[in-house]
């Protein structure tokens, strides 16, 4: 999904439009029989210039949610494939900088919908923590995000919900069972206590019951 929309979408497209010129795309040849694949070439592609990076780092927030740490890493990743077109180094913290200042990318809004996303589909915050983490989010914003105790039950309850364990299953589980489902929630990020809370609950007639 598209990291933008609206005004700054526009904006990134603007952007874009400005360096169509730069980007050389394969031709594509037509026969009676449909498009011709362009052949492979072994040639290298052209080493990267600032005005090429800035062009992939727009195509990339336009395309991408990221992180100021990913668009980095990412930008990295593809002066290392294609090398750098003279001895400067290149502007790697400016460009990311600069999306950041443009508003293309947004730690703090990724952090948010991510959590939420994650919460939703039923992972604790030690998970949510750790993916964070991953993505380069600074632990300041990573700890704001930290759920309270009705929040963190409800991820719980998601999770096992989702997983039919305890109540939401269809039978009582045996030992080895309910090792394994326990073992299951926290690894998603759920805390011992409401691991334990849920895998010992008794199944119910109607599991789609409110806790």
């Amino acid at each position: 999904a598209s990291a933008v929309s609206g005004n700054l979408w526009l904006r990134l497209r603007r952007e874009q439009n400005g360096y169509v010129r730069s980007v050389l795309n394969p031709v594509r040849l037509w026969h009676k029989n449909g498009a011709v694949p362009s052949p492979r070439s072994d040639r290298r592609l052209r080493p990267l210039d600032p005005s090429s990076l800035h062009a992939l780092a727009i195509r990339y927030v336009g395309r991408f949610a990221t992180t100021r740490a990913k668009l980095s890493d990412y930008l990295k990743r593809k002066v290392a494939e294609r090398g750098w077109a003279d001895d400067s180094t290149p502007p790697i913290t400016a460009i990311a900088d600069r999306c950041v200042e443009a508003g293309y990318v947004d730690d703090q809004a990724y952090a948010e919908a991510k959590s939420r996303s994650l919460a939703w589909r039923g992972y604790g915050y030690r998970r949510v923590e750790s993916a964070l983490h991953h993505s380069g989010i600074a632990r300041e914003t990573t700890e704001s995000l930290r759920p309270d105790d009705d929040a963190a039950f409800e991820s719980a309850k998601n999770f096992a919900r989702k997983r039919r364990i305890g109540r939401f299953g269809p039978a009582p589980a045996d030992q080895s069972l309910a090792r394994r489902q326990f073992a299951a929630m926290v690894r998603a990020g759920h805390s011992s206590q409401l691991a334990g809370y849920f895998v010992r609950s008794a199944p119910e007639a109607d599991n789609a019951n409110e806790i």
